[in-house]
Protein backbone atom coordinates (compact mmCIF):
# COMPACT_ATOMS: atom_id res chain seq x y z
CA UNK A 1 0.00 0.00 0.00
CA UNK A 2 1.46 3.13 -1.30
CA UNK A 3 2.28 6.18 1.35
CA UNK A 4 0.37 9.11 1.84
CA UNK A 5 2.48 12.20 1.68
CA UNK A 6 0.82 15.59 3.58
CA UNK A 7 2.51 18.30 2.10
CA UNK A 8 2.31 22.36 2.76
CA UNK A 9 2.31 24.81 -0.38
CA UNK A 10 3.52 28.45 0.88
CA UNK A 11 6.64 28.57 2.21
CA UNK A 12 7.29 24.55 1.59
CA UNK A 13 6.90 24.18 -1.75
CA UNK A 14 7.04 27.63 -2.51
CA UNK A 15 9.94 29.59 -1.71
CA UNK A 16 9.54 31.35 2.07
CA UNK A 17 11.17 34.30 0.96
CA UNK A 18 7.76 34.75 -1.55
CA UNK A 19 5.91 37.39 0.57
CA UNK A 20 8.58 39.84 1.17
CA UNK A 21 9.08 41.82 -2.57
CA UNK A 22 5.29 42.06 -1.73
CA UNK A 23 5.34 43.43 1.59
CA UNK A 24 8.01 45.97 1.37
CA UNK A 25 6.55 47.57 -2.23
CA UNK A 26 2.92 47.53 -0.55
CA UNK A 27 4.02 48.89 3.06
CA UNK A 28 7.52 50.71 1.92
CA UNK A 29 9.66 48.24 3.52
CA UNK A 30 13.50 47.13 3.66
CA UNK A 31 12.85 44.30 4.99
CA UNK A 32 15.49 40.79 3.85
CA UNK A 33 14.39 37.47 4.30
CA UNK A 34 16.38 37.00 7.43
CA UNK A 35 14.80 39.73 8.68
CA UNK A 36 11.68 37.94 8.95
CA UNK A 37 11.87 36.34 12.50
CA UNK A 38 8.38 35.07 13.26
CA UNK A 39 5.58 34.01 11.52
CA UNK A 40 3.20 36.65 12.19
CA UNK A 41 4.13 39.82 10.05
CA UNK A 42 2.07 42.21 11.40
CA UNK A 43 5.37 43.51 13.69
CA UNK A 44 7.10 44.01 10.74
CA UNK A 45 4.81 45.96 8.81
CA UNK A 46 3.83 48.19 11.65
CA UNK A 47 -0.37 47.96 11.24
CA UNK A 48 -3.08 46.61 12.87
CA UNK A 49 -3.95 42.97 12.24
CA UNK A 50 -6.99 43.83 11.16
CA UNK A 51 -5.59 46.01 8.22
CA UNK A 52 -3.34 43.68 7.07
CA UNK A 53 -5.61 40.69 6.88
CA UNK A 54 -7.45 43.09 4.62
CA UNK A 55 -4.55 43.76 2.46
CA UNK A 56 -3.63 39.74 2.85
CA UNK A 57 -6.95 38.79 1.74
CA UNK A 58 -6.79 41.26 -1.57
CA UNK A 59 -3.37 40.30 -2.64
CA UNK A 60 -3.72 37.15 -1.91
CA UNK A 61 -4.47 35.92 -5.54
CA UNK A 62 -1.23 38.05 -7.25
CA UNK A 63 1.46 36.58 -4.15
CA UNK A 64 -0.21 33.02 -4.71
CA UNK A 65 0.11 33.40 -8.43
CA UNK A 66 3.97 35.14 -8.04
CA UNK A 67 5.65 32.95 -5.61
CA UNK A 68 8.52 30.90 -7.20
CA UNK A 69 8.97 26.79 -6.55
CA UNK A 70 11.14 25.81 -4.15
CA UNK A 71 14.04 24.63 -5.49
CA UNK A 72 14.46 20.95 -5.33
CA UNK A 73 10.99 20.74 -4.79
CA UNK A 74 9.62 19.74 -8.12
CA UNK A 75 11.98 17.02 -8.46
CA UNK A 76 11.69 14.96 -5.17
CA UNK A 77 8.08 15.66 -5.59
CA UNK A 78 7.76 14.25 -9.03
CA UNK A 79 10.01 10.86 -7.84
CA UNK A 80 7.45 10.40 -5.30
CA UNK A 81 4.21 11.40 -6.76
CA UNK A 82 5.28 7.31 -8.03
CA UNK A 83 6.09 6.05 -4.46
CA UNK A 84 2.93 7.80 -2.82
CA UNK A 85 0.08 9.47 -2.61
CA UNK A 86 0.54 13.42 -2.60
CA UNK A 87 -1.85 15.18 -1.00
CA UNK A 88 -1.43 18.90 -0.65
CA UNK A 89 -2.83 20.61 2.46
CA UNK A 90 -2.31 24.08 3.17
CA UNK A 91 -4.43 26.88 5.05
CA UNK A 92 -5.15 28.40 1.77
CA UNK A 93 -9.08 29.61 1.50
CA UNK A 94 -10.85 27.32 -0.90
CA UNK A 95 -12.03 29.94 -3.51
CA UNK A 96 -8.48 30.27 -4.29
CA UNK A 97 -8.29 26.87 -5.72
CA UNK A 98 -8.01 28.07 -9.09
CA UNK A 99 -5.08 30.06 -8.58
CA UNK A 100 -3.49 27.19 -6.85
CA UNK A 101 -4.17 24.34 -9.15
CA UNK A 102 -3.50 26.86 -12.23
CA UNK A 103 0.16 27.19 -9.99
CA UNK A 104 0.59 23.58 -10.18
CA UNK A 105 0.11 22.90 -13.50
CA UNK A 106 2.29 26.09 -15.03
CA UNK A 107 5.24 24.63 -13.03
CA UNK A 108 4.17 20.85 -13.94
CA UNK A 109 3.64 19.87 -10.30
CA UNK A 110 2.95 16.40 -9.40
CA UNK A 111 -0.09 15.93 -7.25
CA UNK A 112 -2.97 13.49 -6.27
CA UNK A 113 -5.49 15.71 -4.52
CA UNK A 114 -5.47 19.48 -2.76
CA UNK A 115 -6.87 20.54 0.36
CA UNK A 116 -7.54 24.07 0.63
CA UNK A 117 -8.75 24.15 4.53
CA UNK A 118 -8.74 28.14 5.27
CA UNK A 119 -6.81 27.32 8.50
CA UNK A 120 -3.44 26.81 9.97
CA UNK A 121 -5.24 23.44 11.47
CA UNK A 122 -3.96 20.98 9.35
CA UNK A 123 -4.53 18.12 12.22
CA UNK A 124 -7.94 17.17 10.83
CA UNK A 125 -6.96 16.83 7.25
CA UNK A 126 -3.99 15.02 8.18
CA UNK A 127 -6.32 12.32 10.52
CA UNK A 128 -8.69 12.26 7.61
CA UNK A 129 -6.58 11.35 4.93
CA UNK A 130 -4.13 9.23 6.48
CA UNK A 131 -0.81 10.83 6.16
CA UNK A 132 1.95 9.12 7.06
CA UNK A 133 4.45 12.22 6.89
CA UNK A 134 4.40 15.99 6.44
CA UNK A 135 5.91 18.50 5.31
CA UNK A 136 5.84 21.95 7.06
CA UNK A 137 7.25 25.22 7.34
CA UNK A 138 5.22 26.79 10.43
CA UNK A 139 6.53 25.73 13.54
CA UNK A 140 3.93 25.40 15.39
CA UNK A 141 1.93 23.35 12.94
CA UNK A 142 4.61 21.34 12.93
CA UNK A 143 4.89 20.19 16.18
CA UNK A 144 1.23 19.98 16.26
CA UNK A 145 1.25 17.45 13.56
CA UNK A 146 3.40 15.53 14.79
CA UNK A 147 2.60 14.92 18.61
CA UNK A 148 -1.54 14.94 17.38
CA UNK A 149 -0.50 12.29 14.18
CA UNK A 150 2.27 10.40 15.50
CA UNK A 151 3.97 10.74 12.41
CA UNK A 152 7.39 12.06 11.45
CA UNK A 153 7.46 16.19 10.36
CA UNK A 154 9.81 17.68 7.91
CA UNK A 155 10.23 21.28 8.77
CA UNK A 156 11.95 23.02 6.40
CA UNK A 157 14.06 25.52 8.11
CA UNK A 158 13.51 28.97 7.63
CA UNK A 159 14.56 32.40 9.93
CA UNK A 160 10.97 32.33 11.42
CA UNK A 161 10.72 28.89 12.91
CA UNK A 162 13.76 28.24 15.08
CA UNK A 163 12.43 27.26 17.86
CA UNK A 164 13.06 24.24 19.46
CA UNK A 165 11.31 20.71 17.86
CA UNK A 166 10.69 17.49 19.49
CA UNK A 167 12.06 14.90 17.86
CA UNK A 168 9.59 13.54 15.09
CA UNK A 169 10.31 17.17 14.01
CA UNK A 170 13.29 16.90 11.45
CA UNK A 171 14.38 20.35 10.74
CA UNK A 172 15.85 19.96 6.98
CA UNK A 173 17.81 22.84 4.90
CA UNK A 174 16.30 22.58 1.72
CA UNK A 175 14.66 19.26 -0.60
CA UNK A 176 17.65 17.81 -1.16
CA UNK A 177 18.00 17.13 2.52
CA UNK A 178 14.24 15.85 2.53
CA UNK A 179 14.35 13.79 -0.47
CA UNK A 180 17.13 12.04 1.43
CA UNK A 181 15.75 11.75 4.81
CA UNK A 182 12.68 10.49 3.15
CA UNK A 183 14.60 7.93 1.38
CA UNK A 184 15.87 6.29 4.30
CA UNK A 185 12.56 6.50 5.76
CA UNK A 186 10.85 4.29 3.32
CA UNK A 187 13.18 1.71 3.68
CA UNK A 188 13.12 1.07 7.27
Amino acid sequence: MKKCFGIDIDGTVTRPDSMVPFLNKAFQLNLAYEDITEYELTPFVNISSEVFAEWFVKNEPAIYSGSKMADGAKQALAKWATLAELYFISARRNDLMEITETWFNRHELCYHHIELIGSHDKIDAAKRFGVDIFFEDKHDNAVAIATECGIPVILFDTPYNRKPVPEQVIRVNDWAEAEKWVENWLKG
